[in-house]
């Protein structure tokens, strides 16, 4: 039996379905919005590995240091088998976790789920060549629509880590959390990562940064548009915005129109005015505290069994039970 697997269950055309109708719905809205899952074609995703090398930008670095310091007690506390991993992307921050998993628990197998074939390709046959003994079963689906996981040896943790969470707004969360219970038996384990609420200048920081790499990588998503939809978005003409929403305890990245203009989507059939200094939302990155984490995991069938920060404080990894 091959150690590494692959299946399908998105439909080969559902990214160029998803893009045109949130294309569609955000650009018609008032305030204009995009999600920020579009960032990431290939110059996205170099982009983005880039700002986790950033002096501003804390969080990478700040999970990392936990799951060095506690994937032990993490294999420990779960005695899970089974690992699935939720935007696995190249799955390189899992190692720590995998190693872990495989000394304490005799881990059996791994479960990446990612949009992108190629990643998952590239990262599970990587794994399997380091690790004889470890079966990948890797999902090219979309998390955030509804899963089925493979039948796999129990207990199973689910890792959703690098505060992903947070670009979700607050009832995409609670819909989401519940999705992911209802995948898990009782005594199945979801290990959360989560940035926390701290001084707003280190939060906008971490999204404008001095070298301006995330406002390239802001802009990328009005590429990826114009290449996939044949739209004439010019993004000199955008300007990055980072801003603290205090009363909602998220950061807020947008794109300012720096004049009028108009922008044709010639495969929608789609003309967009913008005014001068009229903003496009692209994402939001909520902040969180630990009794707010609390709270929505308990809603969600989910109770919180540890909580483990890195050494400043800034960044938080959970780990809840299945009721």
């Amino acid at each position: 039996m091959s150690q590494f697997r692959l299946t399908r269950t998105l439909p080969e055309d559902a990214t160029d379905a998803a893009l045109r109708a949130d294309v569609l719905a955000g650009l018609t809205s008032t305030p204009k919005w995009l999600p920020p899952k579009w960032f990431y074609d290939a110059r996205g995703s170099e982009l983005f590995e880039a700002i986790t090398a950033l002096p501003e930008y804390y969080p990478t670095r700040a999970e990392r240091e936990i799951l060095v310091d506690r994937a032990g007690e993490i294999a420990a506390a779960t005695g899970a088998r089974t690992l699935v991993e939720l935007g696995s992307g190249s799955s390189e921050k899992t190692r720590v976790l995998l190693d872990a998993l495989t000394e304490r628990n005799g881990l059996r197998g791994y479960v990446p789920v990612d949009v992108s074939e190629s990643a998952l390709v590239q990262a599970g046959q990587a794994l399997v060549a380091e690790r004889p003994g470890l079966q990948v079963h890797a999902l090219i689906a979309d998390f955030t629509g509804g899963l089925t996981l493979p039948d796999t040896p129990g207990p199973r943790l689910v890792a959703f880590l690098g505060g992903t969470i947070g670009n979700l707004l607050p009832g995409e969360r609670a819909e989401f959390l519940a999705s992911v219970r209802s995948l898990l038996s009782p005594g199945d384990t979801l290990l959360l990562g989560t940035d926390l609420v701290k001084d707003e200048g280190v939060l906008v920081r971490a999204y404008d940064d001095a070298a301006g790499v995330t406002g390239e990588f802001n802009k990328n998503v009005l590429s990826v548009v114009n290449r996939e939809l044949e739209a004439d978005f010019a993004p000199a003409a955008f300007e990055h915005v980072a801003l603290w929403n205090a009363e909602r305890e998220w950061i807020e990245m947008r794109l300012r129109s720096r004049t009028a203009q108009a922008v044709k989507i010639q495969a929608l059939d789609l003309a967009v005015d913008f005014a001068d200094g009229e903003e496009l939302r692209t994402e939001v990155s909520a902040k969180f505290r630990r009794e707010g984490v609390r709270a929505e995991l308990a809603a969600a069938g989910l109770d919180l069994a540890h909580w483990w920060t890195d050494g400043g404080d800034r960044f938080a990894l959970s780990l809840s039970v299945a009721r």
